[in-house]
């Protein structure tokens, strides 16, 4: 029986290579996992680069595939493919030749312009940031550059939340209410309306921290996930959000998803 023989795909872009990869992953796949593997190689910006690569994949008898943009790259891949007698595949080339002949335009023929970091690019670099630098009341200093506040007691999804409003670009505090300590002064000296308070049933809370509880290997009967304190707990916050005048919404029975859908809506509406 004839042994089985393994191939590497060396994958090489003038830019991060990313698509290259997905169209040979997409290739391999069809194929058993032993039989292939890959080894990209991003950023490559002269022929040195090309001719290490063409000569290791010509000693292990690999095949290369690439997506160049730059045409003398281009041909000078070709060109030394073609040399060492290696097989090739030009993932870019065919497609923008066809676009080219509909369009009547040359092609722009610069790497990179998939990943252009533009301006809403950085906007929600900088909110992921912050959503991890204010949370959980770390920092109450952000709650005063904060487009969104939120308040609630532990379990009530304030994190999540946050990150998943960063996503979409506003910059979210988080602050948890527990009645052994006081809240940030600067949550009395923001405008009410930029704060949203979370609330939730006593029920299920209490199963939420049960299970937060056995994940941790701890026992369900702690402190922290009874009734008692949480019922404590939950009439505290209630009195600090009336005192806020903020707005109040019950996650009880929601998904992240939908409660930070209706924050996004709240925000937008405020801002309007």
């Amino acid at each position: 029986m004839k042994e089985q023989e393994h191939v590497t795909v060396y994958v090489m872009s003038d830019s991060v290579g990313e698509t290259a990869e997905l169209v040979v992953k997409a290739a391999i796949s069809q194929f058993e996992e032993s039989m292939t593997s890959i080894r990209r190689i991003p950023y490559v910006e002269d022929t040195g680069t090309v001719d290490e690569v063409i000569s290791e994949a010509r000693e292990n008898n690999g095949l290369i595939a690439f997506t160049f943009v730059i045409p003398e790259t281009r041909e000078y891949v070709l060109k030394r493919a073609s040399e060492e007698n290696l097989p090739v595949y030009d993932i870019l080339s065919p497609l923008l030749s066809l676009m080219e002949d509909r369009l009547q335009t040359k092609p722009k023929n610069e790497s990179g312009l998939i990943h252009t970091l533009d301006e809403d690019y950085f906007r929600k670099v900088e909110a992921i940031e912050f959503a991890v630098k204010y949370d959980d009341g770390r920092d109450p200093r952000g709650i005063l550059r904060a487009d969104v506040v939120l308040v609630g007691v532990s379990r009530t999804s304030k994190t999540p939340l946050s990150q998943y409003l960063a996503h979409k670009r506003l910059k979210v505090a988080n602050v948890p209410l527990v009645p052994e300590v006081e809240p940030p002064e600067e949550l009395f000296s923001i405008p009410p309306e930029k704060i949203i308070g979370l609330k939730i049933s006593p029920e299920k809370l209490n199963g939420i921290r049960a299970e937060r509880l056995k994940a941790l290997g701890l026992k369900a009967e702690a402190n922290y996930a009874t009734i008692q304190r949480i019922e404590e707990e939950l009439s505290y916050s209630d009195k600090i959000m009336n005192r806020i005048g903020c707005q109040v919404l019950d996650v009880s029975t929601k998904a992240v998803e939908e409660t930070a859908n209706i924050i996004y809506q709240m925000v937008q509406t405020r801002n309007s």
